[in-house]
């Protein structure tokens, strides 16, 4: 099993990115998720959202709501994090993991097994 993501870059605020996680060893209609996540210079890594391969539910943590979206294309094996609206503060390295949380942990680190190496994001005029 491999994750790995792409597409960060310097943006500015107010705009658009979207990041793509691609995916081996595993099927994105099989049972499991992928987790966005996120680490600030000097914070902890939080997460951003989820999504769950078999019943396709999305979650999402509250600062980014109505702004993310997380969703997957099997034609490329790729799940991608759509951002638009950024601010300042979603400036950060994002990671994607692979795991098989129940839908009540899905914002749980331990919960995943399989992680990226991470791209950087940078939201500044």
């Amino acid at each position: 099993v491999q994750v790995g993501e792409s597409g960060g870059g310097l943006v500015q605020p107010g705009g658009s990115l979207r990041l793509s996680c691609a995916v081996s060893g595993f099927s994105l209609d099989d049972d499991g998720a992928i987790g966005w996540f996120r680490q600030a210079p000097g914070q902890e890594r939080e997460v951003v959202g989820c999504i769950s391969f078999a019943d396709v539910m999305t979650y999402y943590t509250d600062s980014v709501k109505g702004r993310f979206t997380i969703f997957k294309d099997k034609t490329e094996n790729t799940v991608h994090l759509e951002m638009t609206n950024l601010k300042d503060e979603d400036t950060a390295v994002y990671y994607c993991a692979y795991g098989d949380p129940p839908p009540s942990a899905w914002r749980y680190e331990a919960e995943y097994t399989f992680w990226g190496q991470g791209t950087q994001v940078t939201v500044s005029s």
